[in-house]
């Protein structure tokens, strides 16, 4: 269950990555307009710097993730689900506060938060077993 849980957090931290790419790197494309629902090229400068800052939020989510999966293989495991629990549940406390806030978002908000949440619980699973 352990290896389970930190496979499904680090496919929610790969997630965070390209969420990152297209809020900081590339939101005035095509690609981030259509993903976002961003109507017009305008609206997506005009946002660009609320993106630019939400991308590297969720880079330094996918960071902690990272980061938690290192050292749990170099046998800091202590360390590394912490570090993993952290960077999980923020994707997850985020997610659902995008779905309490937004609920037109829902599907984006479970996009968010259903790996990471899966993640965790195999984790926390795997831990007490």
């Amino acid at each position: 269950m352990i290896t389970l849980g930190l496979i499904l957090a680090t496919l929610a931290a790969l997630i965070h990555v390209y969420i990152f790419y297209l809020e900081s790197i590339a939101w005035t494309g095509p690609a981030a307009r259509k993903v976002f629902g961003l109507s017009s090229p305008e609206l997506a400068e005009s946002t660009k710097g609320l993106a630019f800052n939400q991308g590297f939020y969720n880079l330094f989510l996918a960071i902690e993730i990272f980061l938690g999966l290192i050292f749990w293989i170099a046998g800091w495991h202590a360390v590394g689900a912490t570090l993993v629990l952290v960077g999980a549940g923020s994707m997850v406390a985020a997610g659902l506060a995008l779905l309490l806030s937004d609920r037109t978002k829902t599907s984006a908000a479970l996009k968010q938060l259903t790996l990471p949440a899966l993640g965790i619980l195999a984790l926390v699973i795997g831990l007490l077993l």
